[in-house]
Formats: structure tokens, sequence, C-alpha cells
């Protein structure tokens, strides 16, 4: 399985045209109870990330890359292991889960308000229905129907299809079509070429120091990838906005070398613009569209700051009958047959991890870097483009294991402790290593708008 993660990681390199160093593996999998081979997907999409950085950092002669099987597994589960002054977080709100349709089963995700009271409307419900009441309408429908009338209200919700279903499905079609990382140079006049504004680390510097990185993410995929170049050491931060809903033990866990501000993109997209216009990456997971009706597209980002990386993190990817259907990993594993298949079919069985969410959010981590790396090599602004369904189709595609019997690995070894705001927090420490630069998070998660929506460091950009 080894050679196999090591062959895995080298293709996501020629799958972005960029040669990556070689990762050296350890552990095995299968090391997380599914047929689906987790740990070896965690250790691929952990270690891409980490031989990017180390050739961004050391172009001429990369330092040593490692992963471990275990580690990558386990911060797979980070949400899970994470305390604040020993007490875990529930991320699930009430009515989220899975409800009995008349012919099979169906998932509401009903984590923010506005989507619980979407999926309310389309039942029939009144604010403040019971899970029994939400049960009781789900039973007297299909799931199909269900899904649909979701849907339509603006809420989000997932039928459980067999994976035979999924694959006659248009947009599992649309996705096959699409690359796991999808890295493209976006069209500009500028003439830009190199990487302005960011100086070659010396060997006392972080391997990512100098690289700015906007967060415009919520829940767990992109705030996975900024978390991840953060504990790199670029520069990462995460704009949101007081209206906007969060899950609040994740919002926490997923901004450990973060800083965090508030901006209203219906009031105030100037300011947004000023960040952007001394930004290197920006990650965005809106709807896709939704940016770009407000002016903030991969190809407005190119014209305010050339040279920019763009990259957009979507449910379904951007094409297709469902490019622009809202989206969560428990969501995508419903609908493309993985919660069917790692039980007996009779009910949904979903992945130990939150796999999709924090596979994409390692890929996004390694895309951003390799269109840094072809930046450097070739100029330009750069579009990467990553989805948990197609994520989904990679896992997929790996093959099964005989893991449906494993025990859940163990995270001894792999935690670390930090004072913060909301007391000493307990957190798995990010997985994959580089000689000379183990990465750590130099920061705890700061509160929700704790800072102005500035730079914090001059680089002596123009």
């Amino acid at each position: 399985m080894r050679h196999v993660i090591e062959t895995l990681i080298k293709e996501l390199g020629e799958g972005v045209g960029v040669a990556l160093p070689d990762v050296r593996v350890t552990g095995d999998d299968p090391v997380l109870p599914s047929v689906f081979p987790v740990g070896a997907a965690a250790a691929a999409c952990a270690g891409a990330a980490t031989a990017a950085v180390a050739a961004y950092w050391r172009p001429v002669a990369p330092p040593e890359a490692l992963v471990d099987v275990r580690h990558a597994a386990v911060a797979f589960q980070s949400e899970r292991h994470f305390q604040a002054d020993g007490e875990n977080f529930d991320v699930w709100a009430p009515l989220s889960g899975d409800y009995r349709a008349d012919d099979g089963w169906v998932k509401l995700h009903c984590n923010f308000d506005h989507h619980r009271d979407a999926a309310l409307r389309a039942l029939g419900l009144p604010a403040g229905a019971t899970k029994e009441d939400v049960a009781r309408a789900c039973e007297s429908r299909t799931a199909l129907d269900v899904e649909e009338a979701v849907t339509r209200e603006g809420g989000c919700a997932g039928a459980m299809r067999s994976r035979a279903g999924w694959l006659t499905h248009p947009q599992a079609r649309v996705i096959a079509e699409q690359p796991l990382v999808g890295l493209t140079r976006l069209p500009d006049s500028s003439g830009e070429s190199g990487s302005p504004g960011i100086s070659r680390a010396s060997s006392g510097e972080r391997p990512l120091s100098g690289v700015r990185v906007l967060d415009l993410t919520r829940v767990i995929a992109g705030p996975v990838a900024a978390r991840t170049l953060a504990a790199h050491g670029a520069e990462v931060l995460r704009v949101g906005a007081a209206h906007l809903p969060e899950v609040p033990g994740l919002v926490v866990e997923t901004a450990f070398g973060k800083r965090s501000c508030h901006i209203d993109l219906c009031s105030e997209p100037e300011a947004l613009r000023d960040l952007v216009r001394q930004a290197d990456v920006v990650i965005q997971a809106y709807r896709p569209g939704a940016l770009n009706a407000r002016g903030f597209g991969p190809a407005d980002l190119a014209a305010m700051r050339p040279g920019i990386v763009c990259v957009d993190i979507s449910a379904y990817g951007s094409r297709g009958p469902w490019g622009g259907r809202r989206g969560f990993d428990s969501l995508v594993q419903m609908v493309c047959g993985i919660a069917h298949e790692n039980g007996d079919g009779s009910r949904p069985a979903p992945l130990p991890a939150q796999a999709l969410d924090h596979g994409s959010g390692f890929l996004t981590a390694f895309g951003a870097v390799a269109a840094l790396l072809r930046r450097r090599a070739e100029g330009g602004s750069w579009h990467v483009e990553v989805s948990l369904a197609r994520t989904a189709k990679w896992l997929d595609d790996l093959g099964r294991v005989d893991g449906a019997g494993v025990p859940q690995p163990s995270a001894d070894g792999l935690l670390a402790t930090m004072p913060s705001a909301f007391g000493t927090l307990t957190y798995v420490r990010p997985p994959g290593l580089i000689a000379g630069a183990e990465p750590y998070w130099a920061s705890p998660p700061p509160r929700q708008g704790e800072h102005p929506a500035e730079w914090a460091t001059a680089t002596g950009r123009g």
C-alpha cells in the first residue's frame, strides 16, 4: 500500500503539471473502519500538499518529505479530537440526520438555521417542529421527492443512492470528465511574469513565508485548506461577516494559525478589493457563480491583482445540472453511493471521517501551492477548482479494502495543546513532515472578526 500511496502522490503532481519530490510513506492501510481506502486517500492528499510545499521552499534540491498513514487518517477526523478545556464540540444541529423515506433514506443538513427553515417549509412543517415531526413527514414521501423539495426551497438534502444509481445520473457523468484538481491559467493582459511580492525563502524562513492567503470559506474543506497553508508559514486572513452563520465548534477548530476579520460584501466591497490587490491566493467556497455576480469571479480577481491564484471549492462542481447546487460532505456521500456501499445497503453508513471535506481541503492546499509553482515558472494568474463530488469519485476509483472491522486509530502522539481565548485547546497536529521545516500553527484560533481587514505584514508590494 505504501507504494500505491507514493504513486498516487506522483500522479497528483503530474495532473497539475508539477514535478513533486519523493515522499516517504510510513504506516499502512486499512487504518479506519471502512471498505473504502480512506487512510491511503488521506496520506496521498496530505503527502501531495507536503511535497508541493517542499518543492516551493527549496526548488533546486527539495528536502525530504514524509507522511504517516495513521497521522493523516487521524487528521481527517480532526474535529472529533478537538477539545476546549477537555470538552468536545457537537457539530450537528438537532434536525440534521438520516430519515427513512417511503422508498429508502434521505439526509437533511440543517446545521444553518436558514437550511433548517428551508427543510421545514419543504416538508410543510411549522417553525419549531421536532425531529419526530420531520421523520413522520419524510416517511410518506420518496427520498428523491424530499431531496428535490428541500433543494427547491434553498435547503440541503441528499437521497441515498447506490453506486450504480449515481453513475447513471447526468451530474456523475459531468464530474467524471473533470480533473481531480483543475488547474488552468487565467487570461490577463498585464504581461505579468514571475511571482511579484514573494521573496524566495532563506534557510531561516518557513516554506510559505511571504505568501498571503485570503480565506473566504466556512465549514470544513476550505478552512482546512487555508489552515494547511498556515501550518507551513503562509499569512492567512479569514474573511467572514457578522451576519453569516457558522458551525460553532468548526469555526474554532479550523482557525489555527489564521487572523480573522469581517467584511460585508453588500456594503464594503472595496475593503475586499483592497485585500485582494495585495494577496497571493484567494480561496472561496460560495455556491458556483455567487462571487462572480458580485464582481469577485476569477477573471475579476486576476484583473485586480495580476498573478493571483484563485481557488474555487464546490460540492458538485461548477458545471452540469447540479453545478450550482448546495452540498456538504455528508450529502455527497449519500448521493454518490458511498453511504450505501459502506454499510449493507439497508441504511446509510457514512465514512469514519468527513473524508470528502478533508480530502478536498488538502487537495485544495496542494492545488494552491502547485499554482504558485506554475506562476513562479511561467508567470500569469491561475485558477484552481476542486469539488467534493470529484474527490468522492477519486476515492471510489481507489478500490476497496478489508477494513470494515478495523478499530478506530489511536491519536496517541498526534495531539498537542495550546492556550487560547476559548480555553486550553487540544488538537491534532498537522500531518506531513518536511526536513528542517516541521509544520505548526504559530497562533491559536482568533475570535471571529477580531482583527482589522488588513494584512499584518508589509512585503513591499506596489
